[in-house]
């Protein structure tokens, strides 16, 4: 029995893991209520047979299989055929156009007044006249665009000509030099330890974080 178990267990893991891969790379949050459904069906395989007897391995590596193959084809459909998506997964919907609320749409997506003020405070949004357009998404989220008159100012408006950003780059983590990070950046070590050298540490040990960009240079914490 408990050799049954370790193989159910492993055997689920390794397809749920393949399943996941297939969903892409996305945060949970970017999940469509759809991606959530067939998890929770996986899941709901595994929990239920695990510890049953009377299902073999090999039925539950069958069922598996089974649903990780729809999963598999109903996402190449999604993917070949933009007018099945919106079926399967849902599409945006415009709750606020253009400043004007559009209360046919916010009944149609079933989502009350008091739900959409809530999901306008977590955005830092306390009245629908500060919208110029909301748009609610697949997974369920806000997107929100501001009305002109209550955007943050830019340096655009003010005529402001800022330094240009970039990336920076870990490239000392715990007194450890990130040697794949600096073949990342075209630099190598002798590099590296002549700036350091330079910013006045000669030894890497003394270094807890140095990051690096292009643009702002290097920003180190030394070692308390």
């Amino acid at each position: 029995m408990d050799t049954s178990i370790t193989v159910k267990v492993i055997s689920g893991l390794i397809i749920l893991l393949l399943i996941i891969r297939l969903l892409g790379k996305k945060e949970l949050s970017q999940f469509t209520p759809f991606d959530f459904v067939y998890l929770l069906v996986i899941g709901g395989f595994l929990e239920e047979s695990v510890y049953d007897e009377k299902v073999s391995v090999w039925e539950v590596l069958y069922t598996i299989i089974l649903w990780a193959i729809l999963i598999y084809f109903i996402e190449t459909i999604v993917r070949k055929f933009d007018k099945m998506k919106p079926i399967i997964k849902g599409e945006p919907a415009i709750i606020v156009n253009d400043g004007e609320l559009d209360i046919k749409e916010l009944k149609r997506n079933k989502l009350e007044s008091e739900q959409l003020r809530t999901m306008l405070r977590q955005q830092g949004i306390f009245s629908i006249k500060e919208l110029k357009f909301a748009i609610l998404e697949p997974n369920g989220h806000l997107s929100v665009l501001k009305n002109e008159n209550y955007s943050p100012v830019t340096a655009e408006m003010l005529h402001l000509h800022p330094n240009k950003s970039s990336l920076s780059h870990l490239l000392v983590d715990e007194g450890k030099i990130k040697e794949k990070t600096l073949k990342l950046i075209g630099k190598n070590k002798e590099w590296l330890m002549n700036q350091l050298n330079n910013e006045g540490y000669e030894n890497i040990k003394e270094i807890f974080y140095a990051e690096w960009s292009e643009v702002n240079g290097f920003t180190i914490k030394a070692n308390s």
